[in-house]
């Protein structure tokens, strides 16, 4: 058996590139255990059972499910860390992890092409798909915020769950916050039972904001705006891109996504050009697989006055960083100050301290 999280989370105590957490040490135990489970793991083996009248008939013996785990807590709390110790030692050959964000994606595109199709099901052929290709899914920064995306959910998880596919998640919220006061949410409600009902709920409650801690290096985040932010950027543009540079065009869907300015793998664009247009996800996930890195100029502050630019913007930064890209901003005041006040304040915390994150030398240097 490979070894587990919980043996490589000790190693990298001792190794001294982590600090001991009495919290983190504790989900990794909840993630060992998973990982001893999984070993020899197939919920689905085909077996021939006898000669039919089409030939030889299969049954699907299946095993007992195995709970899987839904892991919660705070910004910078090791999440994401733990998560890699447990999907890379994983002892499963069908495996995946996706950003929550970039798989609803899939998801929606898989539903239009069956319902294409003729298919009665869409819904339940796309999960069926899913389960054929994976016995592990690992969804990174699980939120709610689409009326679509409640609607779907539990069907999907549902009929994930019937194949004996084995899901873990990482989020913010304990199950209970998700979608919060979301449109027609009593829909979504037996979802969040479901969760609870399959998945072990463990909060990561720790008191550290790791990712605050790793701050360092060369300035990529000029606040206030003004002349001096200006031309910094101007500086920085010309550094990574060396010229003037033109516009990138980029199609999603039969669209047209336009970059004002883009040269050796760096684009610069307005928040406006970003945010105030009607883009989404798919389009932010296009933009991160065509840039290295992306220089955004003015970014205000954020409010009730701009909620949808705001929310345009939170996605545009889970694309970047689950993309590794790096990022170089002017802003009106630093990420802990840009969202004080407001109905999405709470969910910021999370893109702000990524937004500190992304400044560290450390993601500089790791970054795509």
């Amino acid at each position: 058996m490979t070894q587990g999280p919980q043996t490589r989370y000790r190693a990298l105590v001792a190794e001294g590139k982590i600090r001991s957490d009495a919290a983190q040490r504790h989900a990794a135990e909840k993630l060992q255990i998973l990982h001893d489970r999984l070993a020899g793991y197939d919920p689905v083996k085909p077996k021939k059972v006898g000669i039919g009248l089409f030939g030889w008939g299969r049954d699907k013996l299946k095993e007992t499910p195995i709970p899987g785990l839904y892991l919660y807590g705070g910004v910078g709390r090791g999440k994401s860390m733990l998560m890699d110790l447990f999907f890379d030692s994983a002892p499963v050959e069908r495996k995946r992890r996706v950003h929550f964000h970039a798989f609803m994606q899939e998801i929606h595109a898989g539903i239009n092409a069956s319902r294409a199709r003729g298919e009665r099901d869409p819904v339940g052929h796309v999960a069926e798909t899913v389960a054929d290709s994976a016995t592990l899914l690992c969804f990174d920064e699980l939120q709610i915020t689409d009326i679509t995306d409640a609607m779907i959910v539990g069907r999907l998880f549902e009929k994930l769950f019937e194949r004996g596919v084995v899901i873990v998640i990482t989020s913010n919220r304990h199950p209970d916050d998700l979608y919060k006061s979301g449109l027609n949410r009593q829909l979504f409600v037996p979802f969040i039972a479901l969760i609870k009902d399959r998945l072990e709920v463990h909060h990561l409650e720790s008191e550290n904001d790791y990712r605050q801690s790793r701050l360092a290096g060369m300035t990529v985040w000029h606040a206030p705006l003004g002349p001096e932010a200006t031309a910094a950027m101007d500086a920085q543009w010309e550094m990574l891109a060396g010229g003037e540079g033109t516009a990138l065009h980029i199609g999603v869907s039969g669209r047209d996504v336009v970059l004002p300015r883009f040269r050796n793998g760096t684009a610069r664009a307005g928040f406006a050009d970003l945010c105030a247009k009607p883009l989404g996800p798919a389009d932010y996930l296009a933009i991160t697989a065509k840039v290295r890195t992306l220089m955004i100029d003015d970014i205000p502050r954020l409010s009730r006055a701009n909620n949808n630019e705001a929310k345009r913007f939170v996605t545009l930064i889970d694309a970047l960083y689950e993309g590794r890209r790096r990022i170089v901003c002017s802003a009106a005041a630093g990420p802990d100050s840009l969202y004080l006040e407001g109905e999405g304040a709470f969910e910021f915390e999370r893109t702000a301290s990524r937004l500190a994150e992304m400044q560290s030398a450390d993601w500089i240097e790791a970054a795509d």
